[in-house]
């Protein structure tokens, strides 16, 4: 049940991303760069920790775990780029936008968002440290995801008041996929797969993408003191938990 209370603080984190995208654009970048902190700080001080852990613990095959992050990464990689593929290209001419595609890439963000949720309920059961410190990495990054949303609806013609309901549903996922997991439990040694492939998920979207995209119109010292801010906030939670 703590993931599914957790979990509603991804409901605000997306809606409040969304609603910063439409009201302030020009300050996107700073924020972008202290949740790539946040992300990249869980992944190296919370979540490998604990798979050296529980494989010490239960004398796991640490080449699995690696395959498993090595997946999380590409899959990911692979997905957002044949989503928004068409998207990238089109951004090259002004006057070529299409409606749908804004809106079959906001209900993959969606999908996505579900398993974000998942991943919190997946956390807990590893035990409380890690599903905290889980729900605090996918909190982050749903304000962006939030933000992409929008972001995306809006670039490809769609109106304001669609872009807001597709927000909305953006914002109710993490939930509903948090809630799922109070139905099946997962053994050690497949929760121990999850973390890497978390892992490498999370390694994705904080460095490869939303990185990179923080620093590719405003590249400036205060956004990679952002970054370091949020990579030190999470050290010292992890500290402290």
């Amino acid at each position: 049940m703590e993931a599914v209370l957790l979990s509603v603080a991804t409901f605000f984190s997306t809606s409040i991303g969304g609603l910063f995208s439409i009201h302030h654009k020009d300050k996107l970048h700073r924020i972008m760069g202290f949740t790539a902190g946040v992300l990249l700080g869980v992944v190296f001080f919370d979540i490998f920790p604990e798979i050296i852990e529980l494989i010490k613990k239960n004398n796991f095959s640490s080449t699995g775990v690696m395959i498993a992050l090595v997946l999380g990464f590409l899959i990911f990689h692979i997905l957002e780029k044949t989503i928004l593929i068409h998207h990238s290209h089109e951004e090259e001419y002004a006057d070529h936008k299409h409606p749908q595609v804004g809106i079959f890439s906001a209900l993959a963000l969606a999908g996505h968002s579900f398993m974000d949720g998942v991943g919190i309920g997946l956390g807990f059961q590893v035990n409380s440290s890690v599903g905290l410190l889980v729900a605090i990495a996918v909190i982050a990054h749903d304000f962006t995801d939030g933000m992409n949303t929008v972001t995306l609806m809006l670039t490809h013609k769609n109106s304001t008041r669609k872009a807001r309901w597709f927000l909305l549903l953006d914002a109710l996922t993490p939930v509903l996929g948090a809630f799922s997991t109070l139905f099946f439990r997962l053994p050690e040694s497949f929760l121990v797969l999850y973390l890497g492939f978390f892992a490498g998920f999370l390694l994705y979207i904080g460095a490869s993408d939303i990185l990179p995209e923080a620093h590719s119109k405003h590249s400036s010292i205060k956004t990679i003191g952002l970054t370091l801010l949020g990579v030190l906030l999470i050290f010292i939670i992890t500290r402290f938990a």
